[in-house]
Formats: structure tokens, sequence, C-alpha cells
């Protein structure tokens, strides 16, 4: 049985096998990050995020962050060291049909990226999420790839709080942005296109 980063993820067994094949590698997406979620500069931030301070800090580091990403193709970001799993998504606008692209963390599943609509706990929907229902075709940038993507919305209550507690591994900030809203936090599964 594997065991370490990546055990429990879809083909994550057959990956470890001799020669690491897996007849589904071909459709996984590149899994990488740097960094540390377990360091105490990682706890501590992780701690911080979760309050409404730490969620302002990060919404105006945003622009920084993005800026970063965009230059290499979200390789790296300004919260890798922290170990933050980091894509770039790129959405088309519902009303204005140009492309939008939002940092955002994501879960990891193999040949499926969970995203999450938290939009730090605030009152209404990132527009991201209502432009990937209007038009569900994407694209993500991932260690240094861009790759063409179809969103999912997930609607099974079951499976929705399976991803979620997910995300709420990665941070407790996602708890916190749960707590503070009233709204259903839309979760998106996006494929290969």
């Amino acid at each position: 049985m594997a065991s370490g980063r990546g055990a429990g993820r879809p083909d994550a067994q057959a990956a470890a096998r001799p020669g690491g094949y897996s007849p589904h590698m071909a459709d996984q997406f590149p899994d990488r990050q740097w960094g540390s979620r377990t360091n105490a500069v990682s706890r501590l931030a992780n701690k911080f995020a979760a309050t409404k301070p730490g969620s302002w800090l990060i919404r105006k580091i945003t622009p920084l962050d993005r800026a970063v990403l965009e230059r290499t193709d979200a390789k790296y970001t300004v919260l890798g060291p922290i170990g933050a799993p980091v894509i770039l998504l790129t959405t088309t606008g519902r009303k204005s049909g140009a492309a939008r692209t939002q940092p955002l963390l994501y879960v990891h599943g193999g040949d499926v990226l969970y995203v999450i609509g938290s939009n730090f706990g605030q009152a209404h929907h990132p527009a991201w999420t209502a432009n990937l229902l209007a038009n569900p075709a994407a694209t993500v940038a991932i260690a240094g790839q861009r790759i063409p993507v179809t969103a999912t919305l997930l609607e099974d209550d079951a499976e929705k709080e399976r991803i979620f507690a997910l995300f709420a591994d990665i941070t407790d900030a996602y708890a916190a942005y749960r707590n503070r809203t009233t709204r259903d936090l839309r979760i998106f599964a996006l494929h290969r296109a």
C-alpha cells in the first residue's frame, strides 16, 4: 500500500508500482508543491489566514501572487514557502466574454483538480464560479503547464463534504470561511478537456 504524499489518490498505488505505470497517468495533472505545510511558519500562517485580518491580507497580496503565478505558469507562488497548492484558473467572463484569471488553492485528485468558491467567506459567490456555470470550458496553469479543462459543479452533498474536508486539511481558513457565510460554497471538479 502506498503511503505518504499521494497516498489515497486515484492510481496512487498503481503509480507506486515498479515502473510507476498507471493506465490513467496520461490524464493526471502534474503535482508540484514546494515548501512545507508542517513547519512552524506554515502553522502560524494557517491560523492567521483563518482570521478576518488574515483574509484581508491574503486578498491584498493576491495581485502580487497573481503576477508571480502568471510569470511562471503557476510553477511558483508567493504562498509556496508554506506549502500552499495554488493554480491559476482562467475562465471566460459570462458578460464580457473576456478571459478572467484567478489564483486559487486546489485539491489534487490525480486526474481531477478541485476548486472551491469560498471568496474568503464573503456573502456573495466569486465571479469565477458564475463564469464556470455559464461556460465550463477553462484553462488551468499548474506546475509550469497550461492545461484546458472542463468544470463540473459538485451537487452531491456527501461528495461536497468529502472534498470540503480535503480543503480544510490544507488550511483551517476554509472552516472559518464557511462559518462566515450562509451561502453554499460552490465546489468544482476540473477535468482535462
